[in-house]
């Protein structure tokens, strides 16, 4: 279904840069967009302060704790989120469902929930889902997920005024059933999409594990549905989940790792005590060393952490947006997964789901740079390998796919360029094929070639082809169909 509160403007992969339209709060959220967390009891930076030094739109917090607070229940009936936490922003609120997967237990039904957090001001409400953890029975996952989708269901009987309401998509780790809940949740006339209880897979480093529940969640949903990643609070993943197609996040991890003398960067997380210097520039860092902060009494050198640790955070968003709007988000993201072995698994997840990225790819980039042999499986590589389905050329020819000049002994000379393969000579100059690769290419990115031979060949059975390489590994040649003579110029 069409949806008109979230607008695309720039597209990477299945990343994107959209406008969230939240008219309750009068306000327009661009995403990717990150949700500081405030627990109303601890907070560790004040709300205040989130928009104005480090530019969030945007912030979530429990309903469910204001719903069962002696403290804050009335205030916030009384005078309005935005009074109680100071913010001039958008606010979302969850429902409880946290506390359902950690109690197992509450006392509050989706009608009750979505009317307090309508009454309370709340600019984007979420229905009491069930967030079915990784790794249980199917059987108990699909018996979940039909509770949720009544609820869903009954979530959309429910007047909410101009809040925004979220449609969870659970289906634990069972890509068809997230699939399944995705589309279940886009045929509703719900507003915003989170993907649920993927924390503990996040917990665990299961980065792989998590892109596929993305990825099937993203079948599901349409095009035009904006994302969000619930519990995805570490800047070192951002960039993988926003390649998969999510456009919020929400983060805990800036007040919580604090709260442990953890210090957040893009390639992991540091202890304090471990550190003699910070690779980092916010005010922060810019005004106490490491062994200066270490002497700062206790709750401030928190409030300090945090509020490095929202300023990293942050950074990370708007380098992620710099990425997709230059056309090069892939690149950052490969850049990204280098920091650990995990990201490393959840980016060759990533390129496991290139047919599905390229549907939505742009054509036309900037430049595509090759990094690894990962870079063989990108979705610009995909898309190439497909187009030579169209490229026949006549019966009877004898066709040389070279990576060395023309010759006027064939009827055709073609480049060959890994990863991409064979192409005609004219389209040296389109994108990728003016791609930036190594001269000591990798073995994946032969291969990949290789392949790209033997999609031409398999589609022109009658052409006699030539492959005048330099060097090819043996594991490459061995995809090239023997019917294609290969010559290789480094013996010539």
């Amino acid at each position: 279904m069409t949806r008109e509160t979230f607008e695309i403007r720039d597209q990477d992969g299945l990343g994107r840069i959209g406008e969230l339209s939240v008219p309750r709060a009068g306000v327009t959220v661009e995403t990717p967009a990150l949700l500081p967390v405030i627990n109303p009891h601890v907070r560790t930076v004040e709300p205040s302060r989130l928009r104005s030094e480090f530019g969030a739109d945007i912030l979530i917090t429990n309903s469910y704790s204001f719903y069962g607070s002696d403290e804050y229940r009335d205030d916030a009936l009384e005078d309005g989120l935005h009074d109680v936490l100071g913010f001039d922003g958008a606010i979302m609120t969850d429902s409880g469902s946290f506390q359902l997967a950690e109690y197992g237990e509450i006392d509050v039904t989706t009608p009750e929930i979505l009317a307090f957090q309508r009454d309370i001001g709340s600019d984007i409400g979420t229905p009491v889902d069930i967030p079915t953890p990784p790794d249980v029975a199917r059987e108990r996952a699909e018996e979940e997920l039909r509770t949720t989708q009544e609820r869903l269901e009954v979530a959309e009987g429910v007047d909410v005024g101009e809040m925004l309401v979220n449609a969870p998509v659970q289906g634990s780790t069972y890509p068809d059933l997230r699939e399944r809940a995705g589309r279940h949740a886009d045929a509703t006339d719900l507003d915003v999409f989170p993907v649920g209880a993927v924390v503990p897979l996040m917990n665990d480093y299961r980065y792989g594990d998590m892109v596929d529940v993305v990825a099937g969640a993203k079948r599901g949903l349409g095009r035009d549905a904006p994302v969000h990643l619930f519990g995805a609070g570490h800047p070192m993943m951002f960039a993988l989940a926003v390649a998969m197609g999510c456009d919020l996040f929400d983060s805990a991890a800036y007040a919580l790792y604090a709260r442990d003398d953890r210090y957040l960067t893009v390639r992991g997380t540091e202890h304090l005590d471990d550190l003699d210097y910070f690779p980092c520039s916010c005010p922060v860092c810019a005004d106490y060393a490491p062994a200066e902060l270490r002497n700062v009494g206790g709750r401030a050198r928190e409030e300090l952490l945090a509020e490095h640790n929202l300023h990293v955070t942050f950074e990370e968003i708007r380098t992620i947006k710099q990425a997709l709007r230059a056309g090069n988000l892939l690149e950052l993201v490969e850049t990204r997964a280098r920091a650990h072995p995990a990201m490393l698994d959840g980016y060759r997840a990533l390129t496991d789901h290139a047919d599905q990225l390229e549907r939505e790819d742009s054509v036309s980039k900037g430049a595509f740079f090759y990094l690894s042999g990962e870079s063989a499986r990108r979705p610009e590589v995909v898309r190439h390998h497909e187009r030579l389905e169209r490229l026949s050329l006549d019966p009877g020819e004898r066709v040389l796919l070279t990576e060395g000049g023309p010759s006027d002994n064939f009827d055709a000379s073609w480049r060959v360029v890994p990863p991409f393969g064979p192409f005609p000579r004219h389209l040296s100059e389109s994108y990728p094929l003016t791609a930036e690769v190594p001269d000591r290419m990798d073995a994946e990115g032969y291969r990949a070639a290789a392949e790209g031979v033997a999609r031409l060949a398999d589609v022109n059975p009658d052409v006699a082809f030539t492959l005048a390489h330099r060097g090819w590994p043996e594991s490459a040649l061995n995809l090239v169909p023997e019917r294609v003579d290969v010559v290789d110029l480094n013996g010539e």
